[in-house]
């Protein structure tokens, strides 16, 4: 096949204040294309017609960087993709036309950074147009802000102050550890016995402002209390200056405080915005999607309902001042944070006009939607009693919020209707595996393993795997006002140990004092219930894509992904059935384009396919086989005239364009 050759057109685009309808077709300019990370290009070269003459233009691999994941979305400005690549979190530049790498940059080494455990998770960089040069920025997984050209790599001079470290720039850096206000050694980091912050997403620059957002030590990982809060941070975009910070555990005083009993706001911590931001920037607002608090699972030492655990808060971009905010789940135990970014769009709704809108996608399986300016739902989110805890010490909120409309896009509780019923074996062999687990609503609470019913585990449902998830990130069509999430059917059994026990699961975490009880196995959730064909234990779809008319709250279509695997098509306990396309089980990255939804998935033999949707309608377009299974997120930008669509294939990049595009070479071979 051809590989393109270089010759990039330069573009001159500043960033506007402005939302998706200005975003222009040829870049893309944050990890979900605009602040509104709708992941929308206006780009229209590519067809039903056309799309399998897609071919691969180039594929850059970042294996000698250390790359693994795949989590990073590149932005492409100028002709040029920047991105991160590994546990180093290398800083890339790469030739959009050609593949080519043109510049890196890595943070030195130190202590702080290694004990990083979201190295290779840093989902791209912040871009931003400084006096008309172009300034790359990144955070690290030491927790180090840095400022690069973004022609050459070189850290940019008069941002930040020196960092007190050997082998670092004398400028291009703030160390965002200076902030936070906690005792801290520039080399070392935070004593662990304090606790630990990290990055696991790019900074957003909005206007001049440049907002980060961090990260902390998975819950499911944690036996100890004591942790340091994920505060929001801003600086100025010119010079590096610090702006403000926001507390995401209040302090006394400040809105929010009384929902921390037990004096827990003094030491505990982990809220915090791991997720990717968004921002309008016309209103000077972003978005944060945060974390829960300290401890999946159990939350007994933290009395109240924890604000702003598992939220999401606008604030003002110039201040840092709390606009609004909404919590989706209060006393958040269940691994329910907000995993994704928000979703910003303007939505024509009947009777009410044009409606500034901000949609966030969950875990829950919920989209809860939101005026953007203002804070008030889009439809009604109310109350409701939810099951209580038996494990001693702990004491939930009595109600949850409970979203009303859109209707969930995907399983929610678990009872024995929603299990397998191909065959009348098939189900009492779902209820026989079940037997040992308690079954209940979304909201079911873990259970500790002493209990009193003998019982092994409570079953989660969509646990904090299901429903939607940062792998997969929502996608929107800002013309039409359709939504589009991918989901997966999941659940995670909840099984609690004492705390002294299961401090011995997880060696060198943050904190000093055991909690009472803490997650009993080491991963996310115990074991959960198989039936011995392999076939899954609840009906199917296994994964979907559901398109979601936000203009309306109403569900448009809904389509399995992929195709069933052959493991379960072919099952023996299955012979003679007609089960249909179950989907393969897998969350999908996505992009939207003028023409079509692309996603990537895999037919029943585990080929890896890029699927053409018809946006109207969730019907396949078109299909053709991918180079590689994809994974987070792919985007489509146009460069010379013609449109691409970039995989993120585990390690590698992978570009794929139409044959006018392979062959524009320029005299290339």
């Amino acid at each position: 096949m051809k590989i393109s050759i270089l010759g990039r057109l330069f573009l001159t685009l500043l960033l506007a204040p402005t939302l998706v309808s200005a975003q222009s077709s040829d870049e893309w300019l944050t990890l979900g294309n605009d602040h509104a990370h709708t992941r929308y290009s206006p780009a229209a070269e590519i067809t039903a017609e056309n799309f399998e003459e897609l071919d691969v233009a180039w594929q850059w691999d970042g294996a000698s960087f250390g790359a693994v994941s795949g989590r990073s979305t590149p932005t492409m400005v100028d002709g040029i993709l920047y991105t991160v690549a590994g546990n180093k979190r290398y800083v890339v530049a790469i030739d959009a036309k050609t593949g080519s790498t043109l510049w890196t940059y890595r943070e030195p080494d130190t202590p702080r950074a290694e004990y990083s455990m979201r190295g290779d998770y840093g989902k791209g960089v912040g871009f931003a147009k400084i006096d008309g040069r172009g300034v790359v920025y990144i955070v690290s997984p030491g927790f180090f802000l840095t400022a690069l050209d973004a022609k050459t790599g070189i850290p940019l001079e008069d941002f930040g102050k020196p960092v007190p470290i050997d082998g670092f720039p004398q400028t291009g850096v703030v160390d965002l550890l200076a902030d936070l206000g906690h005792p801290y050694d520039p080399y070392e980091g935070i004593p662990v016995e304090t606790g630990y912050i990290t990055s696991s997403a790019p900074p957003l620059v909005v206007n001049d402002t440049i907002v980060v957002g961090n990260s902390a030590e998975q819950g499911y990982h944690q036996a100890r209390i004591e942790n340091v809060p994920g505060d929001i941070l801003a600086y100025d975009a010119r010079t590096g200056a610090f702006k403000w910070k926001f507390n995401v555990i209040p302090k006394p005083g400040e809105y929010g405080h009384e929902t921390w009993e037990n004096d827990a706001w003094q030491w505990t911590g982990d809220v915090s915005s791991w997720a990717p931001l968004s921002a309008d920037p016309a209103n000077n607002l972003v978005y944060i999607p945060t974390n829960s608090a300290t401890i999946d699972y159990y939350g007994g030492f933290r009395p109240g309902d924890n604000l702003y655990g598992a939220s999401l808060i606008a604030l003002d971009t110039r201040t840092g001042e709390r606009k609004w905010h909404f919590q989706m789940v209060k006393h958040e135990i269940w691994n329910f944070d907000n995993p994704t970014a928000p979703v910003l769009m303007d939505l024509e709704m009947p009777g009410r006009g044009t409606v500034p809108a901000v949609i966030q996608a969950t875990k829950q399986s919920w989209a809860y939607a939101f005026n953007r300016i203002t804070g008030e739902p889009l439809w009604p989110i109310v109350d409701r009693p939810v099951e209580q805890s038996i494990v001693p010490g702990e004491v939930l909120s009595p109600t949850q919020p409970f979203v009303t409309k859109p209707a969930p896009y995907d399983m929610q509780g678990l009872s024995i209707d929603d299990l397998v019923d191909y065959t009348p074996e098939l189900r009492a062999e779902a209820i026989a595996v079940l037997d040992d687990y308690v079954l209940g609503g979304l909201f079911n609470p873990p259970i500790h393993a002493d209990n009193p019913m003998g019982k092994y585990a409570a079953m989660n449902c969509p646990g904090g795997a299901g429903g939607a998830n940062i792998t997969a990130p929502a996608v929107a069509d800002p013309t039409t006002g359709k939504f589009y999430v991918s989901s997966h059917t999941a659940c995670f059994a909840l099984r609690l140990i004492p705390g002294e026990e299961a401090d011995l699961l997880f060696p060198d975490s943050t904190g000093v004092t055991t909690a009472r009880y803490a997650n009993g196995v080491r991963g996310a959730t115990a074991r959960t219930p198989r039936l011995k064909s392999g076939i899954p234990i609840w009906k199917p779809p296994y994964s979907r894509i559901t398109a979601i008319d936000m203009t309306t709250g109403d569900h448009s279509w809904m389509i399995p992904t992929g195709e069933t695997p052959n493991r379960i098509k072919n099952s023996p306990a299955l012979a003679g059935i007609d089960i249909g396309n179950t989907g393969t089980g897998a969350l999908v990255p996505m992009v939207v384009t003028a023409n079509m939804l692309i996603y990537s998935d895999a037919a029943s033999d585990g080929t890896p396919m890029l699927y053409a949707i018809d946006k109207a309608t969730g019907e396949i377009m078109s299909e053709i086989e991918a180079p590689d299974r994809s994974s987070y997120g792919m985007s489509s930008w146009t460069l010379d005239g013609h449109q691409y669509v970039l995989l993120q294939t585990s390690s590698s990049l992978t570009a794929l364009a139409l044959p006018a595009a392979l062959s524009d070479d320029d005299g290339g071979h």
